[in-house]
């Protein structure tokens, strides 16, 4: 069986090294892929819909699955699904509940899906005149797609005018800014699930703790993600009731309702209150580094689980109870501006499993390319003992101007 993943995060990567474990699979294909992928398959340099199209029918692929959030709001899974291609992930018009959080918002809102209190702003200043007239903090976030970079939390009228200004005039993130969604702020801690989606049904994964601020103690400004860990220590029954209550069962009820469906992912981004659980965001695909805690404890084979969404099978996921911890090193100035380029040493000496994301093989070296650089990542019976593994190896393995956050699965 021939497989491509569409990807190069250490999503990608921690995807590489579940499926090829499984011996029905012949080879594996990464588009762009990284240093992970290239030593586990092939990497290929298509980029576009259709030239991943016409690669997938040129070397007779069996099986696409997409890690990020770009090709399928570019509508990959229609186009493979047009010629005759087997490929798991969201159509375009479910990717939209990624792709436009107005849309979203709309969505939950329309479903009775529990959610903060938003506004959505096309014109400038009327997104102005609004928030002169609010209590802060309030979250503003750019509605189309920004690299999980488009929000933030304004503490005050100055900050809130600033990052208006920022999105819809100044461009910040392109056209992803040009329309805005002002909600109430949620104080809590956050949770991410991902559920396999049949087409029918939705099936959720174990709960994971994501960390999305770039700094230590949750200081500066939002990220891909720093580190995650598995399962949420958190995240109680009684959560997960409220969760599968007032979100997962709303959500499957509008994707009827509105004739939403696909097979492949969606992720629940979680805020958890003194109130209850609220949906912040849909994502309709893995997360990462989530995925990267999660694959690791699941017990299925993936490929069983993906093939018996593709047909229309209710599955049974299964998780071992061992804990795992992810902890990512970036490049330094990472969400802002960085330098790569540099080589990543001593990575043969880690313990805990290194998943590439920003870097690739240049001879026998392993340079950075990119924010993220890689993922740390160890399952152990506690969270202490794997994030002590994790935090060995960020001590043994450097980079120029490497950074990574000293809290990850500090409880």
């Amino acid at each position: 069986m021939r497989v491509l993943i569409v990807g190069n995060g250490g999503r990608e990567s921690a995807l590489a090294v579940k499926l090829k474990e499984d011996g029905r699979i012949s080879k594996l294909y990464f588009a762009k892929g990284n240093a992970t992928t290239d030593k586990l398959g092939q990497n290929v340099y298509e980029d576009d819909v259709v030239e991943l199209r016409k690669f997938a029918l040129k070397e007779r692929i069996d099986l696409t699955i997409v890690g990020p959030e770009a090709p399928l709001v570019d509508g990959i899974v229609d186009e493979f699904h047009r010629h005759g291609l087997t490929i798991f992930g969201a159509k375009k018009r479910a990717a939209e509940l990624e792709g436009s959080k107005a849309f979203s918002k709309k969505f939950m809102q329309m479903h009775h899906i529990k959610t903060g209190k938003a506004v959505i702003f096309d014109a400038y200043q009327d997104a102005i005149d609004y928030v002169r007239t609010q209590q802060f903090p309030l979250v503003i976030k750019a509605s189309g797609l920004a690299g999980g970079k488009g929000v933030v939390i304004a503490n005050n009228l100055g900050e809130a005018e600033s990052t208006i200004h920022s999105f819809m005039i100044g461009r910040l993130y392109g056209d992803a800014g040009i329309q805005v969604v002002v909600e109430e702020y949620l104080d809590g801690f956050e949770a991410s699930i991902i559920a396999f989606s049949n087409g029918k049904k939705l099936f959720p994964c174990i709960p994971v703790k994501d960390y999305k601020k770039v700094g230590t103690g949750d200081k500066g400004p939002n990220t891909g993600g720093m580190g995650s860990v598995a399962p949420s220590p958190e995240f109680t029954e009684v959560h997960y009731k409220d969760f599968e209550e007032n979100i997962l069962n709303p959500t499957l009820a509008g994707l009827h309702a509105s004739n939403i469906h696909f097979k492949g992912f969606i992720f629940f981004g979680l805020m958890v209150t003194q109130n209850g659980v609220y949906l912040l965001e849909y994502n309709m695909r893995l997360g990462d580094p989530e995925t990267q805690v999660i694959l690791p404890l699941m017990e299925n084979k993936l490929l069983d689980v993906i093939n018996d969404c593709l047909d229309g099978k209710d599955v049974e996921l299964k998780f071992s109870g061992k804990k795992a911890v992810c902890l990512v090193m970036a490049s330094g100035g990472y969400p802002g501006n960085i330098e790569t380029g540099f080589e990543i040493r001593n990575v043969e000496k880690a313990h805990s499993q290194v998943l590439f994301s920003g870097a690739r093989n240049v001879g026998d070296k392993v340079i950075t390319s990119g924010g993220r650089v890689l993922s740390l990542v160890a399952t152990a019976d506690s969270y202490e003992e794997a994030r002590n593994a994790v935090y060995a190896d960020a001590k043994t393995i450097n980079f120029d101007y490497e950074y990574y956050r000293e809290d990850i699965g500090k409880f």
